[in-house]
């Protein structure tokens, strides 16, 4: 009797396991934009280990991004002075409500005082 309920809920695994994965960014989503707070990583993490398997260099301009894929490049805009950097994603995150984009500190210090911590910017894939 128990292998019945076993095998439906082996074949919903199954099936949701093939489920389509949410849109990915890819070079034909380039111009989609994004409106959201970016941030910094803290000198801690410097020489760690990234998602991708890179090291992680506060003095390189890359990001950190939730959804795009690795080696994606986005112009980030400060929306309050209007500097723009690009950025490489290479790391998962920020995992912070609201935060749409962490970047190292040298690619923050391009587009505001690091002492502001938290900036409101729009990401562009550019690829």
């Amino acid at each position: 009797m128990l292998i019945k309920p076993l095998l439906i809920s082996l074949s919903l695994a199954i099936l949701a396991g093939c489920s389509s994965s949410p849109a990915s960014y890819s070079d034909a989503n380039t111009g989609i934009t994004e409106q959201g707070k970016a941030s910094f990583y803290a000198d801690k993490y410097h020489g760690r280990l990234t998602a991708s398997g890179e090291k992680f260099d506060q003095q390189a301009m890359t990001a950190a991004h939730q959804r795009l894929p690795f080696n994606t490049k986005v112009r980030v805009t400060n929306t309050a002075n209007n500097r723009s950097v690009v950025v490489r994603v290479n790391d998962r995150g920020p995992f912070v409500r609201g935060r749409i984009i962490d970047l190292t500190k040298h690619a923050f210090e391009k587009l505001a005082e690091p002492n502001l911590g938290v900036i409101n910017v729009t990401i562009e894939v550019i690829n």
